[in-house]
């Protein structure tokens, strides 16, 4: 008896088969892009929290707010951000008017790095997609849009 068989194996819904594609093509596409950071001494998470810094000057944000823009959640934040503070890639600064509140900004020297990585990035992102056309580009990004944003049943 083969054990092996298909007929063994419960059937996969659609469904379930598509989220294990997601999965595996995220990991695919952001393994490339970490080998192009990890050159460049950043993590992903590293790499995602100054570029949501970069976008959130010259004000800087509070820890919650970066976390809430994160597209993977660490569940670490504060430790994540004291070893960017230790790198000298971020900047961190009790408010006067709240001393609960404390901002996080972008130093100098890491928005000199993200300019030198913003050019590779899009280079990677393009050689990534490059055999889609943009019709389907954009058909791919509204159907995962319309998936992560979901409307409650």
């Amino acid at each position: 008896m083969n054990l092996c068989s298909k007929s063994s194996r419960p059937s996969i819904s659609l469904e379930n088969r598509i989220f294990v594609a997601l999965l595996r093509t995220a990991d695919t596409l952001s393994q490339e892009a970490e080998q192009l950071l990890k050159a460049a001494g950043l993590t992903g998470a590293q790499y995602n929290v100054l570029r949501i810094l970069r976008g959130a000057e010259p004000e800087g944000l509070p820890c919650r707010g970066i976390g809430d823009r994160m597209i993977s959640h660490d569940p670490d934040m504060t430790r994540l951000l004291d070893r960017m503070e230790k790198r000298g890639l971020i900047t961190r600064e009790r408010q006067t008017d709240d001393r609960r509140v404390v901002k996080t900004r972008i130093t100098p020297q890491a928005l000199s790095l993200l300019k030198t990585l913003d050019q590779p990035i899009r280079d990677l992102h393009k050689r990534q997609f490059r055999h889609m056309s943009a019709a389907r580009l954009k058909i791919f990004f509204d159907l995962l849009e319309e998936a992560r944003v979901r409307k409650p049943a």
